[in-house]
């Protein structure tokens, strides 16, 4: 008996036929289709350009319909209106405010003997500053004597003592509630920076318009423009303790107030003066501009030679701007070291 065996015989695949057919199906598949693209793409540009052609006139101008400029600009007008009549009593007491304590200052002042007030600073620049800025102080205030500018020098010193005095009365709390809320502190961050990004001259729109003209409306113009300084720096340095005197501090039982005010804001000194540094030159800045409403002082003296055409006395009126600001810049740096002086090592700034 035999046995037949059956087999069943598959043929191997065409090898050569797959990779031509693969290589048809992919390189040269894309490259017939290359003619094409770039047929639909030319008809695409076409039509753009033409569209674009057609209606060059309306990308010129913006649509009537969506210019609401002046829709708001009249909104804000009325509300300005509306508060004017409705909210003088407000803006009445803070003008009077103002007005009370600005004029006996400004009358102190021009009354204090011109030697008296020569010598008191001359005597401050030598305790915190050193002999140099002595002799500059009193060169300085003499040249401004001889200049014949004593009377706009003492203004504008009353004006700076009633701004810079403000913005602490106001910087100092809101920088210290900004340094115990990080919500507080993202909400005030870009109000700041409006504050002191916004064109000084905008400032003195609504000042008018609340005011009237005279000195409490540039020195509320001025106290807007000033103060961001001194509630950013008031609030670093609180949030720049050290976290291990804060710790120490606590473990002796310490409550917040006493925290605050016995351990963060004297460590903040520093910081919080270099922050009023910079408050009384940005309103020194806006001594100029101030005049514009009415104050008096060397700003005033330097408007009238603009208007006059009076060079030499606008350059001597802002000399003197120029004098009081190193004065006063040099003074309270000096005390903001002495400060940091007597923080970090003991009895150091005596020295």
């Amino acid at each position: 008996m035999t046995t037949q065996h059956t087999s069943s015989h598959i043929p191997p695949p065409d090898l050569g036929d797959a990779d031509s057919e693969s290589d048809e199906g992919g390189i040269f598949s894309w490259m017939d289709k290359v003619p094409s693209l770039i047929w639909w793409l030319g008809l695409m540009a076409v039509m753009t350009v033409g569209i674009v052609a057609v209606n060059i006139s309306a990308l010129r101008e913006f649509p009537d319909q969506f210019n609401v400029g002046r829709d708001i600009g009249l909104w804000i007008d009325d509300r300005i209106s509306w508060m004017t009549k409705n909210l003088d009593f407000i803006f009445d007491s803070v003008k009077w405010v103002v007005t009370e304590v600005f004029e006996p200052l400004e009358s102190f002042l021009n009354w204090l003997p011109w030697p008296v007030f020569i010598v008191a600073v001359g005597v401050i620049s030598w305790k915190l500053v050193g002999q140099k800025m002595t002799a500059f102080s009193t060169i300085a205030l003499f040249m401004l004597l001889a200049f014949g500018l004593w009377e706009s020098t003492m203004e504008t010193s009353a004006l700076m003592i009633m701004t810079v005095a403000l913005c602490v009365l106001i910087a100092v709390p809101i920088g210290i509630l900004a340094s115990q809320s990080d919500r507080l502190d993202a909400v005030l961050r870009p109000i700041l920076d409006g504050m002191q990004t916004m064109p000084s001259f905008v400032y003195l729109v609504p000042a008018i318009a609340f005011f009237s003209l005279g000195n409490p409306p540039a020195v509320i113009a001025t106290l807007i423009y000033a103060v961001p300084p001194a509630i950013r720096f008031t609030s670093l340095g609180i949030r720049q303790v050290p976290e291990e005197t804060i710790e120490a501090t606590e473990s002796f039982g310490a409550t917040s107030w006493q925290m605050m005010f016995k351990v963060k804001i004297p460590l903040a000194m520093p910081t919080i003066m270099a922050g009023v540094n910079q408050t009384i030159l940005m309103a020194l800045a806006m001594v100029v501009i101030a005049s514009l409403v009415g104050a008096s002082g060397l700003g005033e003296d330097v408007l009238r030679g603009l208007g006059r055409l009076e060079i030499g006395n606008s350059f001597l009126a802002g000399l003197g701007i120029v004098f009081l600001a190193i004065i006063i810049d040099r003074n309270v740096q000096a005390f903001a070291k002495r400060q940091q002086a007597l923080l970090g090592t003991g009895g150091e700034a005596d020295a």
